[in-house]
């Protein structure tokens, strides 16, 4: 997470990858997790992938299932999503829809923050699920 921006940095939690697009100057800890994903292109390849049955937009639904769906494991990490070759950020332009905010899902610390960021209506963005630690809800 401290390396060159638009490089993957790539973890395993809870059994699953998750990915991370490094936002930052190279030595300074800033990025934003793939928290989701529409597969628009290998439909075929996602679900031999993902090995379920969920609708299409489900596929890369959560961070873990997009890694799964995408393809991505340890050996992406440092990949520089600009460049050909290995994972890439797509080259697909939508305009997206409205863009909300809201709470963080799974954390602990800092919870209430906005720092979750979503397209209303996307059916691929996860749902929201509160730490059962972070406390009640502020009010604001």
């Amino acid at each position: 997470m401290y390396g060159p921006p638009m490089r993957l940095y790539v973890y395993r939690i809870h059994g699953h990858h998750c990915a991370n697009i490094v936002t930052s100057p190279e030595g300074e800890g800033s990025a934003v997790l793939l928290r989701a994903g529409r597969i628009v292109d290998g439909l075929d390849v996602a679900r031999q992938r993902r090995q379920t049955m969920v609708d299409d937009e489900l596929l890369a639904r959560g961070p873990g299932n997009l890694t799964k769906a995408v393809g991505i494991t340890m050996s992406d990490l440092r990949t520089d999503v600009t460049s050909p070759g290995g994972v890439q950020l797509g080259a697909r332009v939508q305009t997206p829809g409205t863009i909300l905010a809201g709470p963080r899902v799974g954390v602990r610390l800092a919870a209430d923050e906005p720092w979750r960021f979503w397209i209303d209506g996307e059916p691929s963005v996860s749902a929201y699920r509160r730490h059962p630690k972070a406390g009640r809800p502020k009010s604001r």
